[in-house]
């Protein structure tokens, strides 16, 4: 449903324009969305154990999540410097302003907390929670590999497809090797918010 908004909005109204995290009219509607979301989770989810199909739980090894991540952020570098040239996600998404604009810094900050914070925390819930836990009768791999192409869909792109799909499918395989949300929350939102200080850093 949200992946068919996302692609029907983009197909009507274009990409967003590039200083939208620098307003505050942006912030509400977000947060709505997310809030949304969530209830919605949090509701199919409660027809079986939250807890268990959340996986709110401490990951079986800290050390591992954190190789793990690390595989990950070096899989995504390699993975950018490869297609990035070619499909040039960062542009198709359109939500980075052009440079750092001092006077929109509030704005741009709360903002970014909604993407770095919020966002990492629904969607983790959302795939990696009960995504996973619903597809994992049907192998591992199949799930690892399902809830990274169904995080690539749901956000309405088409060139950024294979990266989020790879990133999806990364956080998932860090779910499963670990058993815990937890650490996929971490790498998501540090992964966001890396992002945003790159696209205003220049």
């Amino acid at each position: 449903m949200f992946a068919g908004i996302s692609y029907a909005s983009r197909a009507t109204e274009g990409k967003p324009a590039k200083n939208i995290l620098y307003r505050w009219s942006t912030v509400g509607p977000s947060l709505f969305q997310y809030a949304l979301i969530g209830l919605i989770v949090y509701g199919i989810a409660g027809l079986g154990n939250r807890r268990e199909l959340f996986a709110l739980r401490r990951p079986t090894s800290w050390a591992l999540a954190a190789a793990i991540a690390v595989g990950i952020a070096i899989g995504m570098i390699v993975l950018t410097a490869t297609l990035g040239p070619l499909l040039n996600p960062g542009r198709e998404q359109g939500y980075t302003p052009p440079g750092w604009e001092p006077s929109h810094a509030a704005p741009y900050i709360v903002n970014g907390l909604v993407v770095a914070v919020v966002a990492p925390i629904v969607e983790e819930l959302t795939f990696r929670g009960l995504g996973f836990s619903v597809l994992r009768p049907f192998g591992a791999w199949t799930a690892i590999i399902l809830v990274g192409i169904l995080f690539g869909v749901a956000h309405g792109l088409v060139e950024a497809l294979p990266f989020l799909a790879a990133f999806g499918a990364g956080l998932a395989y860090l779910r499963y090797r670990v058993e815990s949300v937890y650490p996929g929350m971490i790498v998501h939102g540090l992964f966001n918010a890396v992002s945003l200080t790159i696209a205003v850093a220049h």
